[in-house]
Parts: structure tokens; C-alpha cells; sequence
């Protein structure tokens, strides 16, 4: 496998949920940075050694509230 894909959203409290794309790999944290931390330990834990991805790729989806 050479990389393997995260989606993260944004929860109400400013903390951060990420789950794998066609893994069951979950991860959470309060920030971006300590999320990336929690990323990399969910994939370790997951995959025995030298079966796990090459990449792991972060998508973070923001939604941003406008007034008009």
C-alpha cells in the first residue's frame, strides 16, 4: 500500500475526528499537530511492521460560516 487516506472534520468543541478511507482506523485530538501524532500511532497500531502505507495523506475539511 503506498498511501493511505484520513478525512478529518472539525468538531463543535475545536477538536479534530479523523477516520480512515476503507480502514477501520480512527483518531481524535484537540489540534491539527496532535492530530498528525494520533494519525501516525492509529496507522502503527493497525499494521504490523512494513505492511502499513508509505504515505499517509490528512484530508481537514473546514466549513466556513458568511454573513451574506
Amino acid at each position: 500500500m503506498s498511501e493511505l487516506l484520513f478525512v478529518a472534520e472539525q468538531e463543535a468543541d475545536g477538536g479534530y475526528v479523523a477516520r480512515a478511507h476503507g480502514h477501520a482506523i480512527f483518531a481524535q485530538a484537540d489540534t491539527e499537530a496532535e492530530l498528525q501524532a494520533a494519525v501516525r500511532d492509529a496507522v502503527q497500531c493497525h499494521f504490523e511492521p512494513g505492511h502499513g502505507p508509505a504515505l499517509i495523506r490528512l484530508h481537514i475539511v473546514r466549513d466556513v460560516l458568511m454573513a451574506a
